[in-house]
């Protein structure tokens, strides 16, 4: 279903009928050292696949801003990070709030300098019949997961071009989904957002790849995140349609994901991984 999740791990990874657990881990393996001395801003940082690349990122030497609307949990994890000995600032945001992103661009800039990493993990999903007319859910999905990251990119974009220019690894990474091109009844307005998405980065990368930014776009399947607790609708939530596809197929964890952007990120400058598409395996 893309960047979905229930907090359900634990049910997942219980070895059932004689099949051996569907999650071994949940920790990444690989450690990257070229992520040392860089400067990344992670939005959506509150939880889920954002918390868990910030930590990722910090635990391999980069300073990372932490953004979202949440300042008790943003404080909380640069806490954490700090204790590991990583370097995290907090900086509540709304990405939905262009005077909230701009404001959180000059504290960034004046805490931690110039940015060279972009995470743009910040989205919603609120799937519902279209007849049902939530035109309140759609322009939340809209405004956060499609104009929130252009409010992003917007933000840091002459961060990121003036790093490359000077010769250093620039990165933008934009967290989309396998609803991008996958259709799943009920999630049209969540698909399209993320469409939107992935097309964007496609289409940044004609503009930023010519000035050696690098532009990579990641399309999670199914991976648990709290996501899946924001769906109003009993059918569809945690309680029916999705809770059965977490029971059926086992999701990833968002430590996976994020041990994929580390991957990607820590390439050297002239490698870019444009598009990746990480699945479990009994979805793929």
């Amino acid at each position: 279903m893309g960047t979905a999740g229930s907090g359900r791990l634990g049910d997942v990874k219980e070895t059932t009928a004689g099949r051996p657990p569907l999650i071994p881990s949940q920790e990444p393996t690989m450690s990257y050292s070229s992520l040392s001395g860089r400067v990344a801003v992670v939005t959506g940082a509150a939880s889920g696949m954002g918390a868990a690349t910030a930590k990722l990122l910090a635990a391999n030497g980069a300073a990372v801003a932490l953004l979202s609307r949440r300042e008790d949990r943003l404080k909380e994890l640069a806490a954490e990070i700090g204790a590991a000995g990583g370097r995290a600032l907090a900086v509540p945001a709304d990405v939905t709030d262009q005077r909230s992103v701009d404001g959180a661009a000059e504290r960034v800039a004046a805490e931690l300098g110039r940015v060279d990493l972009l995470v743009a993990a910040a989205g919603v999903m609120l799937p519902n019949p279209v007849d049902d007319g939530r035109i309140d859910e759609w322009t939340r999905m809209i405004d956060t997961n499609v104009t929130g990251v252009l409010r992003v990119v917007r933000a840091f974009t002459g961060d990121l071009v003036a790093t490359a220019a000077g010769g250093r690894t620039a990165d933008l990474v934009a967290v989309s989904s396998i609803a991008s091109h996958v259709s799943f009844p009920n999630y049209a307005v969540y698909s399209a957002t993320k469409a939107a998405l992935t097309h964007l980065a496609t289409s940044l990368r004609s503009e930023f790849g010519p000035r050696d930014v690098r532009v990579s776009t990641v399309e999670p399947g199914l991976t648990d995140t709290e996501l899946g607790a924001h769906i109003d609708n009993p059918s569809l939530g945690l309680d029916g349609q999705l809770g059965a596809m977490f029971d059926a197929i086992g999701p990833l964890s968002a430590e996976e994901i994020a041990d994929v952007i580390g991957f990607t990120v820590s390439r050297p400058r002239h490698v870019n991984l444009r598009h990746l598409v990480v699945l479990p395996t009994r979805q793929a």
